[in-house]
């Protein structure tokens, strides 16, 4: 499964939002996506998803224009997940990672037997089958993200979309998640994930995709390419890379020092 991304702009009336943005996601590829906020991010996102559909250029997933796709085309081979959110009502577990089998389930039937064993060996597989029976809504953020990441693997989609899923966890469970989508990334999904912590990028991703005012201002391997200069571009903060035994650490500097 490829996503290709290729010239692409879209503004939102008269504010151009996305520039001519290219690249592409490899099955088994980890593509992590920087920028500080309003830069288009989830706007970019949107367009993939077929939310945003008015943009200038294409987006294909082999090779067919996902505007062309049906919605459950679409979630068929794209399965987005989002930042955590408080729902209003009280949904179990399983009842949760079901929805992400909408396509198979026709609208106002029960769900059968083998769509039930998807949505629990989903759940297994990101070690949270024991949550099958708890409120959605009650669970901690770190449980939350892990049940929408079994959602999207319900989905059987091979491409997962995910903005900031750690943006609300702390620090432990951020990286009990992202070492689970680097997982899934090495079992063969194609991952395009939006943060704003450029160590997880250097950390987890394949590649790096950093947006500055809409426009693509790095694309390749992070370790070549998240320097000092990019960060002080990005972000309009000073840094410097220290070598660790666990690879380069970014370390901000404070203000006047």
């Amino acid at each position: 499964m490829r996503l290709a991304v290729e010239n692409l702009s879209f503004s939102y009336g008269a504010a151009e939002v996305l520039h001519d943005i290219s690249f592409f996601l490899e099955a088994g590829e980890f593509v992590s996506v920087l920028g500080p906020n309003g830069v288009g991010k989830s706007t970019l996102f949107r367009c993939i998803l077929g939310s945003l559909p008015d943009y200038e250029g294409i987006i294909t997933v082999d090779g067919r224009d996902v505007r062309a796709l049906s919605r459950r085309e679409r979630a068929k081979a794209v399965a987005y997940i989002p930042q955590i959110h408080r729902p209003t009502f009280g949904y179990s577990v399983l009842d949760t990672v079901l929805m992400g089998l909408s396509r198979q389930v026709r609208a106002f039937s029960q769900p059968k037997k083998e769509h039930i064993a998807l949505a629990e060996d989903a759940l297994r597989r990101v070690g949270a089958e024991h949550l099958k029976e708890r409120d959605f809504s009650r669970l901690s953020g770190g449980e939350q993200q892990l049940v929408l990441i079994a959602r999207a693997i319900a989905q059987q989609s091979h491409i997962l979309v995910m903005d900031e899923p750690t943006s609300s966890l702390d620090y432990g469970n951020q990286f009990r998640i992202l070492d689970l989508i680097r997982k899934l990334a090495d079992e063969g999904y194609g991952v395009l994930l939006s943060t704003h912590d450029p160590q997880h990028a250097l950390r987890y991703a394949d590649t790096l995709l950093a947006l500055h005012e809409g426009r693509i201002a790095a694309h390749g391997v992070p370790a070549d390419l998240l320097d000092a200069a990019l960060i002080r571009r990005l972000y309009g903060v000073e840094a410097e890379l220290v070598p660790s035994s666990a690879g380069p650490v970014i370390v901000p500097k404070r203000a006047g020092k």
